[in-house]
């Protein structure tokens, strides 16, 4: 029956985690219900995101390896530049450094990775309490409501503008990563925070999903690493450990077979309707803790 259970949220997973409904909330009611030890969960959890994530990488692989090599350009850039300033400084010459960010992708590379710097910080220091909320099924319900208000007001506010990488702030990176990093409470939807975050900020909805979805992979590999010690559980059993595996490559598969559909989903639905779902899952999982 566990490969069964393993099977659904594996779906579960792959559907909700590219729409703004909390897939982590979803998993979290999910196993809940379903009666699974809180380290196992866990663990299952961080596996699926990790397959999905292989989703993100693999059907978006072009963009993503420009980005990569752009921020290595850069890196390279600023290694540059600090060369000159001592040579600069030893033979009193006034050579020009070289401009770090320059092009679209650069900069799309560049917030990117100052949205990590708040998401590393929050999701670090909030672990402990993060994982004591997941465990309560009340914690689940309140994050689906939250989230439910959030994407309300975001859409009854018309919320969204025309703005891509080159027109981005750096400011507004940092607010979209302190939005990822509270993300970690379960019902609270990562991409509908984020989305909801970068439509705020004057944002077109189509980076803003792009750049939403981008910034998840770091992340989400992070809170991977974090958990693997889980393997070792009392409760985490050779069987338990190969289905795990296999639940991962199933969300993996899934994932790629569903991303394109749920990405134009979003990008067409108004949001009220995903806050009516939030509402509604988030009643029903309160309810649902009281009358079992």
């Amino acid at each position: 029956m566990i490969v069964l259970y393993l099977i659904l949220l594996a779906v579960i997973q792959a559907v909700t985690e590219f729409l703004p409904v909390s897939s982590l909330g979803h998993l979290g009611a999910m196993e809940h219900f379903l009666g699974m030890e809180q380290d196992t969960g866990l663990l299952i959890e961080s596996m699926l995101h990790l397959g999905t994530a292989a989703a993100i990488i693999f059907l978006y692989r072009n963009e993503l390896k420009r980005l990569l090599l752009e921020a290595v350009g850069m890196l390279m850039d600023a290694i540059g530049n600090l060369n000159l300033y001592i040579h600069n400084r030893r033979t009193g010459n006034r050579l020009k450094y070289a401009r770090i960010v320059t092009g679209s992708y650069r900069k799309f590379a560049a917030l990117l990775l100052v949205s990590m710097i708040p998401t590393a910080l929050l999701g670090i220091s909030s672990r402990r309490l993060a994982v004591v909320a997941g465990a309560s099924p009340i914690c689940q319900g309140i994050g689906f409501l939250i989230s439910g208000i959030i994407l309300l007001v975001t859409d009854l506010n018309n919320s969204g503008g025309e703005k891509g990488p080159r027109e981005a702030s750096w400011d507004s990176a940092m607010w979209i990563g302190i939005c990822q990093g509270l993300s970690v409470f379960p019902g609270i939807s990562r991409l509908g925070l984020t989305v909801c975050a970068a439509l705020l900020c004057g944002y077109s909805r189509k980076f803003a999903l792009l750049f939403s979805i981008f910034m998840s992979l770091p992340a989400v590999i992070g809170a991977f690493f974090t958990e693997i010690g889980y393997f070792g559980a009392p409760s985490m059993t050779v069987g338990m450990i190969f289905a795990s595996i296999f639940a991962m490559l199933l969300a993996g598969v899934a994932g790629c077979l569903v991303i394109r559909f749920m990405v134009q989903l979003v990008q067409k639905t108004k949001f009220r309707y995903f806050a009516v779902y939030s509402f509604a899952i988030g009643v029903i999982v309160l309810l649902c803790n009281y009358a079992f």
